[in-house]
C-alpha cells in the first residue's frame, strides 16, 4: 500500500525513543521517523530541502529536527526555523519539509496522506508488548502468504492476527519496495506478562521466519 492510499506501519513505537529517528521506505518513497523529545511521534519526507541530505542521519533537538550536513533546524510541522550559517535570518516560509499524518496504534508508528482513511481496526490495544520488525527479501504478498500457513488471519490489508495457545500476535506488514518487506511484530498483552521470555521466543522465530523466507523454504514458518 502507497501513502496516499491509507496507513501504512513503519516503525514499532518502542522503537523510535524521544529524542531519535530513523529513515524507512513505503513503497520506494523514503520516509523519515522522528520523536520529539515531549515523545509526539512525526514522519516526513527524509530529504532536507537545503542540500537533498537525509534527515534521518540528523539528530533531534526539543521539538526540531535537525540535517547533519549544514545544521538546519525544522520545527514540528516542517518548517526551517534556524540556518547556523545565517542565525539572525529571519527563514522564508518556503524552506519546509514535506509532511505526513503520524499515529500511533498497536504499538506501531503508522503514516498516511490520504486524511479521509481510517486507521485498521484489528480489536481493543490497550496493552501491547513489542516483539521486533523482521525486514525480508521477499514481496509482501509472498510474506503474507507464510504467515497465513502459519494460521494467520489477515484483519485488513496492512494487519494480520496469529493465535499461538493463550497467546494472540499482531503483525503489521509494510511494502518497502517489489520485492522488499517489513513486518512490524507485537504481542496483545501487558509487558508483565509478556515480556522477557515470551519477546525473545517469538523474536527468535521471526528471525528464523525471515531465514527460510529468504531461502524459499517457508515450512518453517509454523510457531513453536
Amino acid at each position: 500500500m502507497k501513502l496516499n492510499e491509507g496507513w501504512v506501519p513503519v516503525a514499532l513505537s518502542a522503537s523510535i525513543e524521544a529524542g531519535t529517528s530513523t529513515g524507512a521506505i513505503v513503497e520506494g518513497s523514503e520516509i523519515v521517523v522522528w520523536r520529539d523529545n515531549s515523545g509526539n511521534a512525526h514522519v516526513w519526507e527524509d530529504r532536507c530541502p537545503h542540500r537533498g541530505m537525509r534527515l534521518s542521519f540528523g539528530f533531534v533537538r526539543g521539538d526540531h529536527i535537525a540535517c547533519l550536513y549544514h545544521g538546519w533546524q525544522y520545527d514540528t510541522a516542517g518548517q526551517c526555523r534556524y540556518i547556523p550559517a545565517h542565525p539572525t535570518l529571519e527563514v522564508p516560509e518556503t524552506i519546509k519539509v514535506p509532511t505526513f499524518q503520524a499515529k500511533e496504534k498497536y504499538g506501531i508508528v503508522w503514516t498516511t496522506t490520504a486524511s479521509e482513511n481510517l486507521l485498521p481496526d484489528a480489536g481493543p490495544s490497550a496493552a501491547i508488548t513489542p516483539v521486533r520488525s523482521v525486514y525480508v527479501d521477499r514481496a509482501k504478498s509472498d510474506v503474507q502468504d507464510v504467515f497465513e500457513q502459519a494460521g494467520m488471519t489477515m484483519l485488513c490489508e496492512q494487519v494480520g492476527k496469529l493465535v499461538s495457545g493463550d497467546d494472540v500476535l499482531l503483525l503489521a506488514f509494510q511494502a518497502k519496495a517489489e520485492a522488499k518487506t517489513a513486518v512490524h511484530i507485537v504481542i496483545s498483552g501487558s509487558h508483565a506478562i509478556y515480556g522477557g521470555a515470551k519477546q525473545k521466543h517469538y523474536a527468535q522465530w521471526a528471525e528464523n521466519l525471515r531465514f527460510h523466507l529468504e531461502q524459499a523454504t517457508p515450512s518453517a514458518a509454523e510457531v513453536a
